[in-house]
């Protein structure tokens, strides 16, 4: 729904008002479980392109899911309306449903009543914020490129949500979440910079300072210089490293190891990284979008994935995680890639330490080439320059690069503390700006 209804629908459901609609449904559903889902949500999106503010607008969305099941014999129905009458509907859909489809093997009953985490997932600031206090900010930021005579292109968000799941069994779990985002593209003739932030407080975006350094990167970036295709060592920020990592943590499934399909098959408990490495699930860390728990109503809780660079830790559906008689579920959502030993602070270090290296902002378009050993395709993006004698000396013409993480992690010469990571095509993480010693760049794009 839209704030065109909001007379109807005034405030965020709380967890007693989710509660009240829960019970609507699990005192009457006829199933032998059911789960009822709820995420509603309230906040818009401020766009700017051409360094003009081109929609600034604020949404109200709310779904409650219901799922039942008869047996093996599931079925589930959605409805946007919160009404009694509505929900009842929704809940002899799902009934309907489930008793003419087929059984699933893999079904399993709603988790037992859990105790979940209490984080603060809400910041009252990010709450509150509307369409003029995104409007601000994304002003903000185009000022800064018009004073350099700049293209800006972009969005700033916010949003609070109530997200709540309920089953017949006893299983109770809600939670206020807030989430403010903010991305820019600088454009300078031919050439681009870019930074992003994400966040649980709208105040935490540094808009000031990602506008800068994203000037900072297309200005350096105007005239390039074309290198040839081949083997170098790189200096990876942390957006890039994001998004390399990002690839791994899709394929840590547990299903796809046990069939032998997956690029980590048989390394469970092996060393497959530089043994400075360590991933971890930080659901606490101020800095992150962790939550209290799962779609699937599993708390969250902190949790090691590859310790020191060994593999330690798998994901779990919960009818695997049965089969392979796994008792706690590791959640993933809320990452973080460290390092021990001495680490710099800041990028800049690392460029001072490099003799030459191909200094690389961000990765976009990344896709698999080969899913057996996680080799990947993309681009080099927004800020690609060769370092030389410790400083950067010119920007160059972007890169494809055909590359495995699992290869190119496995040797990192320095790095930096976890700082934050947002990309366009991935989630947030807390990784370290690397320099890694071999990385293949396998041609020059023509942009």
């Amino acid at each position: 729904m839209s704030t065109a209804n909001a007379k109807t629908w005034p405030k965020l459901t709380s967890a007693d008002e989710f509660r009240f609609l829960a019970d609507l449904v699990l005192k009457r559903s006829e199933a032998d479980h059911t789960v009822v889902n709820c995420h509603d949500q309230h906040g818009g999106t401020t766009r700017f392109a051409n360094s003009r503010v081109v929609q600034n607008v604020d949404t109200r969305r709310g779904t409650l899911t219901v799922a039942v099941a008869f047996d093996r014999r599931r079925g589930s129905a959605s409805t946007t309306d919160f009404t009694a009458g509505a929900v009842q509907d929704a809940l002899d859909r799902a009934e309907r449903i489930a008793r003419v489809s087929p059984e699933d093997p893999e079904f399993l009953p709603p988790p037992e009543p859990q105790v979940f985490p209490t984080l603060l997932t809400s910041r009252p600031e990010t709450a509150a914020a509307g369409p003029s206090r995104r409007l601000e900010y994304a002003n903000e930021a185009i000022g800064q490129c018009r004073i350099e005579n700049l293209q800006a292109a972009g969005i700033v968000s916010s949003s609070v949500a109530s997200v709540g799941i309920a089953a017949s069994n006893g299983l109770f779990a809600q939670e206020e979440r807030t989430e403010a985002r903010f991305s820019l593209t600088v454009q300078a003739e031919d050439a681009t910079g870019w930074s992003a932030a994400a966040h649980r407080s709208i105040d935490h975006l540094k808009i000031q300072d990602r506008t800068l350094s994203a000037i900072n990167k297309a200005k350096r970036s105007r005239d390039v210089q074309e290198l040839a295709p081949g083997r170098y060592r790189v200096i990876l920020e942390p957006a890039a490293v994001a998004g390399l990592w990002s690839w791994m943590l899709w394929t840590l499934d547990a299903k796809s190891y046990d069939k032998g399909t997956s690029p980590f098959a048989g390394q469970l408990g092996r060393q497959i990284l530089d043994e400075r490495l360590t991933l971890q699930n930080l659901p606490e860390h101020p800095d992150l979008l962790g939550t209290g728990f799962t779609h699937e109503g599993l708390p969250s809780a902190d949790s090691v994935w590859i310790e020191k660079g060994v593999l330690r830790q798998l994901a779990y559906d919960r009818f695997t995680a049965q089969q392979r008689k796994i008792k706690r579920i590791a959640t993933l959502e809320a990452p973080c890639l460290s390092a021990s030993g001495p680490a710099g602070f800041r990028t800049q270090e690392l460029i001072k330490q490099c003799e030459r290296a191909i200094l690389v902002t961000n990765f976009w378009y990344i896709r698999t080439v080969n899913p057996t050993d996680l080799t990947l395709t993309g681009m080099t993006r927004d800020g690609t320059f060769l370092v030389e004698d410790g400083q950067i000396t010119t920007a160059v013409r972007n890169f494809r690069f055909h590359e495995s993480p699992l290869r190119v992690f496995k040797q990192v010469d320095a790095l930096t503390e976890p700082v934050e990571a947002v990309t366009s095509e991935t989630g947030k993480m807390l990784v370290p700006a690397m320099v890694l010693p071999d990385f293949h760049f396998s041609s020059v794009t023509r942009f």
